[in-house]
């Protein structure tokens, strides 16, 4: 595994400008420890999609839907983010990025971004909250997956894991961006693609199920940075694979992401 050097910043990018973003190993990848996990990355097109549309002038809309798919490997080294309307309006708006590595698109996303309507007389429906992170004893995952990433997460489960079945806390002290002002959103974001790494059904040693994308729906914006999960894992018998979860801020759920795993043996 790749080691932090003295001088490399406490920050999963170092920013260089125009959308462009020098990965450091606090990013490394928990299947190849020498390319990047995702997640920090998906944070990332968060922090440009929330810069893209900075000081419109009358711009209430908020981000309720992120899909990404993954369509390639990330080194550890330079990124591009591009940002663009695919759809414009006044009650909603599609927006879509592009994560460019060594020229090539290594993620695309696209975000719906709705307006803001009143609907608090009929709010419900959500579910019960996840006991406070604060009551809970952090655990290490290092037993089970390597790189940078997963090293710097405070994972605090609620009660034990099962095979395919887990709920926890997520939060991590390293910046998303170093020396820049980072909303909440995309610091939360940057955490939830770990829910697969969370419920695991299977030996990552035996059994490889990597996520090939990941969708998450809000019903309201979270608030804070801590990421809240109800993980359960399900494989089927053709290679394929799906992890869900319910995702929770301090104040209880907020939505949902899905991830399409790719399952099949380590060692055939």
């Amino acid at each position: 595994m790749p080691e932090p050097t003295t001088d490399e910043p406490h920050a999963y990018f170092v920013p260089l400008g125009a959308g462009r973003y020098r990965a450091t190993t606090h990013t490394g990848g928990a299947w190849t420890e020498s390319e990047q996990h995702v997640s920090p990355a998906f944070g990332l097109v968060v922090h440009e999609i929330e810069r893209f549309v900075a000081g419109r002038a009358g711009d209430d809309l908020v981000l309720a839907r992120l899909t990404f798919e993954v369509l390639g490997v990330l080194p550890i080294e330079e990124v591009e983010v591009c940002v663009e309307t695919v759809r414009g309006g006044r009650s909603l708006e599609l927006l879509e990025a592009t994560v460019l590595s060594r020229g090539r698109a290594a993620v695309r996303a696209r975000a719906w971004r709705l307006a803001r309507h009143d609907t608090s007389a009929v709010e419900g429906g959500a579910g019960p909250s996840l006991p406070a992170r604060d009551v809970l004893e952090r655990t290490v995952y290092s037993h089970l997956w390597g790189g940078g990433y997963i090293a710097s997460l405070d994972v605090r489960p609620v009660e034990p894991a099962i095979p395919g079945r887990v709920a926890a806390w997520l939060s991590t002290d390293v910046p998303l961006v170093h020396g820049e002002p980072v909303g909440d959103l995309a610091r939360w974001v940057g955490l939830v693609d770990t829910a697969n790494g969370l419920g695991v059904r299977e030996s990552p040693r035996e059994w490889l199920f990597p996520s090939i994308d990941l969708s998450i729906h809000l019903h309201r914006p979270p608030r804070g940075t801590d990421v809240g999960l109800e993980v359960q894992v399900v494989f089927g018998p053709d290679g394929q694979g799906v992890t869900s979860a319910v995702l929770h801020d301090a104040d209880g759920p907020v939505g949902r992401s899905e991830q399409l795993l790719l399952v099949r043996r380590a060692h055939p």
